[in-house]
Order: structure tokens, then C-alpha cells, then sequence
């Protein structure tokens, strides 16, 4: 028996698939045999990245507060990765992604200054990030072969994708309903307002949707809503517990989850758990590499009128929704919490 810590970095008031993933392998590791927690550490606000990395770095997981040694840690979000530890497996579910892949788009917003500004902080939270990943990771380990090129391109280094399997929620199927299921948080990469412009299309005239989760973009996307006219037919349910979360996807039709470049996303898992076909995107990220189109799901291009019609196809053919569902529950099965700690732990 290993005792293990699992370290990942949160901010404030702020939850996220990585502390859902923190205490699934938590409890996966307990139930090997293993002592197992979940450790917290430091992760900051713009600007003071610096003292997050150092405070990380300071982070003392040797021992445990009663003096037991700690045999291995499994770091998740940035910068816990900076933690140490002589046996460390970086399980990285991404790193500061404004400073990497979404560099782009944030350094659009800002002045001349500011971009300048950013510019050395960048290039100093890449060189950090590259020696951490060289020098303080004993295995590095992607969420999704999309976080693993990721890692290649930026960093230069090479890892090994290892996807985690849904969250233990008692999912089902109870049948293939008449409403679309869309959940997430609502922000930009999200794209609900892809979905939004799909229903608006004539190919989705009279599909219905229900749209889990919350989040900073609710109040445009309900402007959105009105102004395409899909007020009878979309409803922002909010935030769901995990009763009313498990049962939209036992009810409903299929799945439709088109963020962009997402690093895992449960979702995907999840409906696959509950039997249910996953609409996602050619430039989706992980959620592209764990559908395969036509087997356990469609996979459309980023735009209206692809997603609609991948959308109609579904809702119009409940036997098509159904096939598709069941060979989802079947490719689902490949990942389990078992396998995963086998391939997380250090021999």
C-alpha cells in the first residue's frame, strides 16, 4: 500500500473538472488499496503568477502532518506541477492556457503595453513550465492527446495521454427522448451559441434543447435566444445538481458538446456512460479524438448549418440516436479508474 497525495491547483470560489477528476482518482487510489487525498495549493490572479509558481514550489509534500512519509504525489492543474517531490507523476489537465494556445485572442484585448507586459511574463511562464515538466516531473501524463501536442509544441516535451473515465454517478438510459442535451459552463470557448445558431436553422425547426450550467455568458446567450426567436424551444436550466444532471442525460436524445480546442471535458464520457450519441466539432479537441463519427456519434464542421444538420439527423431518426448510443455505452467501457491508476502509478 502507497500513501498518495493528489495536489491540484484552485482558484478561490472556483470549481472545475480537474478537483472532479482530483477526487475520482482519490477515491479510485482508496479503493486499490492505496491512502489517498487530495492536497490544494495556491493558484492566483493575473498578474501574480510568479508568487503561485514559488508558493507551489514551497509546497511541502514529503510528509504528512503526523509525520508519515508520502510515497508519491499526482499533480493536475497549473502550477501545481511546480510542487516536489522525488516520485511525481504529472497527470496535466492544462497548462495557463491565455499564455499558450489562447494567446492570440487575449493579447488582442490589451494595450501596446499591456501586450508587452504579458509578452515577458509569457516568455517567463513557458521557460518555467518546460524546466518544471524537464526537471520536476518524474512522469508526464496528458488529459487527451490534445493537451499532449499541446506539450510537444510548446514545451518540447513528450508525454503520455491517459483520458479519465466519468465521474461515479449512477448514469442510465431511460430513453431516447425528444430534447437535445447541452451542459456546460457558459463562457465563450464553450460555443453554446454555435448550438443556438444550429437550432435556428431550418434543418432544426421545432427541435427542442435544454442547456445545463452557468456561467459569465448566461445573460448574452439568453439575448441570443430571443433574438433567433427560440424561446419555445431552448431552456436555460442553469446549474443542475448530479440527480437532475444524470437524468437529462438518461432522457434525452442525444448530446451535443462543440467547445472549442477543449482539453477533456466530461461530458463526452458521461453521455457515452449513459448510452447517448455525442454531437461535437472537427476542431473540438479531445471531445473530436474520443467520438468517432458515425460509430458513437457525429462530428461536424464549426459551423451553423454543419451542426444542424448533424443535430436533424438525430432527432429526426430516434433508431439512428439509438445505434449510435449503444456502440457509445460499448466504447465507453475502455476507460475505468482501475486502468487509469495502473498506468498513473510509479512502479
Amino acid at each position: 500500500m502507497a500513501r498518495i497525495a493528489v495536489v491540484t491547483s484552485a482558484p478561490p470560489f472556483v470549481e472545475g473538472g480537474h478537483l472532479l477528476i482530483a477526487e475520482g482518482l482519490v477515491d479510485a487510489l482508496r479503493a486499490s488499496g492505496h491512502e489517498a487525498a487530495v492536497v490544494l495549493t495556491a493558484s492566483n490572479r493575473f498578474g501574480r503568477q510568479a508568487s503561485a509558481y514559488l508558493a507551489n514550489w514551497l509546497t511541502d509534500v514529503g510528509v504528512t502532518g503526523d509525520g508519515r512519509r508520502i510515497d508519491q504525489i499526482v499533480s493536475l492543474r497549473y502550477p501545481s506541477h511546480a510542487v516536489r517531490h522525488e516520485r511525481h507523476t504529472c497527470w496535466l489537465n492544462h497548462t495557463m492556457r491565455e499564455y499558450y494556445d489562447l494567446w492570440d485572442d487575449f493579447s488582442a484585448r490589451l494595450s501596446p503595453q499591456g501586450r508587452l507586459k504579458e509578452r515577458v511574463r509569457r516568455a517567463a511562464i513557458h521557460a518555467t513550465d518546460t524546466y518544471l515538466f524537464k526537471h520536476n516531473v518524474t512522469k508526464l501524463c496528458a488529459l487527451s492527446k490534445t493537451v499532449q501536442a499541446r506539450l510537444a509544441r510548446w514545451n518540447g516535451v513528450s508525454s503520455e495521454a491517459v483520458y479519465p473515465p466519468p465521474p461515479p454517478r449512477p448514469y442510465r438510459c431511460e430513453q431516447y427522448g425528444d430534447y437535445l442535451f447541452v451542459v456546460s459552463r457558459l463562457s465563450p470557448l464553450k460555443r453554446i451559441d454555435l448550438v443556438l445558431d444550429a437550432l435556428a436553422t431550418p434543418a432544426c425547426r421545432g427541435v427542442r434543447c435544454i442547456i445545463g450550467g452557468d456561467g459569465e455568458a448566461r445573460p448574452q446567450l439568453q439575448q441570443r435566444i430571443e433574438a433567433l426567436g427560440l424561446g419555445s424551444r431552448v431552456t436555460l436550466a442553469g446549474r443542475l445538481t448530479d440527480d437532475e444532471l444524470v437524468a437529462h442525460y438518461a432522457q434525452c436524445r442525444a448530446v451535443c458538446f462543440v467547445p472549442r480546442d477543449e482539453d477533456f471535458g466530461f461530458v463526452t464520457v458521461e453521455a457515452f456512460a449513459s448510452s447517448k450519441a455525442v454531437i461535437t466539432c472537427t476542431d473540438s479537441g479531445a471531445p473530436a479524438e474520443l467520438v468517432v463519427s458515425e460509430q458513437n456519434g457525429l462530428i461536424a464542421a464549426p459551423d451553423a448549418q454543419s451542426v444542424g444538420a448533424a443535430i436533424a439527423r438525430l432527432m429526426e431518426d430516434r433508431g439512428l440516436a439509438e445505434r449510435l448510443g449503444q456502440q457509445a455505452l460499448t466504447d465507453g467501457r475502455q476507460w475505468t479508474w482501475p486502468a487509469t491508476v495502473a498506468r498513473l502509478l510509479l512502479v
